[in-house]
């Protein structure tokens, strides 16, 4: 029997996927796990669609159709790109100018192509805890080591400074945070982003919820900062903000040194990016962004119920970092089981999913709880599930002491 490459061994099965198969295993399931929201992208990309219909239509039956149909450049279609660079000088302050800006399928493969790009065997990339799973699995795919930085979730410069070794290339960052939902503020940004330019590290920042902030700390991009264009990466994306999950569009703002070796990547996996995608992310960045509005009132009320429930003194569990961006929330449980058996006992046991917080890098029992996808009567019965099974599997544990170790906090 041919066996799989020695290094894939490292990589942590993809825990949504697993998630999914026991929902699927359990009738009536209600889904808190999935980062999803409850819409789709604003009506004009429907149209716009139609229109693409239109013009295959009137080629007639097996033509082809100009700038849809054919490959299309490596980086992006004009349009597209042209649509991006607006998007990026008007709403994230960033200069498009300075930088090199290539599309690809979603945010996840733009991290994934510049994992390639900058990895060696052993070199290493850190990872503030809680990370996102699918950045440690890209980094150990490349050959690299994802290196785990218990610096808080609110990350403190100073921890993730002291992390640094010989092996480092890079550091990420998330913010709005998945999987905590904390919005880092500008000035620690900032100065992380001044601690890569001083160590000659890249910082990849990852805007994937950049549009989800509830609280009074403003998402910050820090490829906005002077000077900072030569070793920062901005990964932005349509799939939360605009509905786009499955369109699979995303882009990356990189310093154009890296971009010729970025090209070698993407034109390997990819070639181009989906042009019918493309031109629906066009409309998208293009339209009026009001109609989110209010969708997002509707999600900040579900996640001031989640808040009423979840966050309150005298309960067996306790919320890790305020919750103030994405839609996300991490919640560490008073028990010494697992979180991935906590995971499935809540699923098999009492029909609410989360996700495991070990996927996540976190020690001890903490879950990630969506409250992004689930409307209404679902998402009412889906969080009183969830807190009767968490009572649940506390209360049957409260005579054992806690596994050791310190637990995450916002502020290390």
């Amino acid at each position: 029997m041919l066996e799989p490459a020695r290094r894939l061994a490292a990589v942590q099965t993809p825990v949504i996927p697993t998630l999914g198969q026991w929902i699927r295993e359990t009738p009536g399931c209600l889904n808190l796990g999935q980062g999803m929201v409850s819409w789709g992208p604003p009506a004009a990309v429907r149209s716009a669609l139609s229109a693409v219909a239109r013009e295959a239509e009137c080629q007639g039956n097996g033509q082809l159709v100009d700038g849809l149909d054919p490959y299309g450049p490596m980086a992006g279609d004009p349009a597209l790109l042209a649509a991006i660079r607006d998007h990026l000088r008007h709403r994230h302050g960033l200069d498009p100018e300075a930088s090199s800006v290539i599309v690809t399928a979603g945010s996840n493969m733009a991290f994934q192509a510049l994992a390639q790009v900058l990895c060696d065997p052993g070199d290493e990339v850190l990872l503030p805890v809680p990370y996102y799973f699918n950045h440690a699995m890209a980094v150990q795919l490349a050959g690299g080591v994802p290196r785990p930085v218990q610096a808080g979730v609110l990350v403190d410069p100073e921890l993730l400074a002291a992390a640094i070794g010989p092996r480092a290339r890079a550091v990420v960052t998330i913010s709005p945070n998945n999987p905590s939902g904390a919005v880092l503020s500008r000035e620690r940004l900032n100065t992380i982003n001044a601690l890569c330019a001083r160590k000659g590290l890249l910082h990849i920042h990852d805007e994937a919820y950049a549009a989800f902030h509830h609280g009074d700390q403003q998402p910050w991009s820090p490829g906005s900062a002077a000077g900072a264009a030569a070793h920062t990466v901005t990964l932005q994306s349509l799939s939360k903000s605009h509905g786009m999950a499955g369109w699979r569009v995303g882009w990356m703002v990189v310093p154009p040194s890296l971009a010729p070796d970025l090209a070698k990547v993407q034109d390997t996996t990819l070639i181009c990016p989906p042009r019918l995608s493309q031109r629906a992310a066009a409309v998208a960045l293009s339209d009026d962004w009001d109609w989110m509005q209010a969708p997002m009132a509707a999600l900040r009320r579900r996640r001031q119920q989640w808040l009423e429930r979840f966050d309150q003194p005298g309960r067996p569990w306790r919320l890790l970092a305020p919750a103030d961006g994405a839609f996300y929330g991490l919640l560490e449980l008073d028990s010494p089981i697992t979180a991935d058996q906590a995971m499935e006992r809540l699923v098999r046991e009492h029909g609410v999913a989360v996700v495991s917080g070990s996927s996540f890098g976190l020690e001890r029992c903490c879950l990630r709880v969506s409250y992004g996808m689930l409307q209404g009567e679902a998402f009412n019965d889906a969080i009183a599930r969830l807190a009767s099974g968490l009572e649940t599997l506390a209360r049957e544990n409260h005579r054992q002491a806690p596994a050791p170790g310190r637990s995450p906090s916002a502020e290390p």
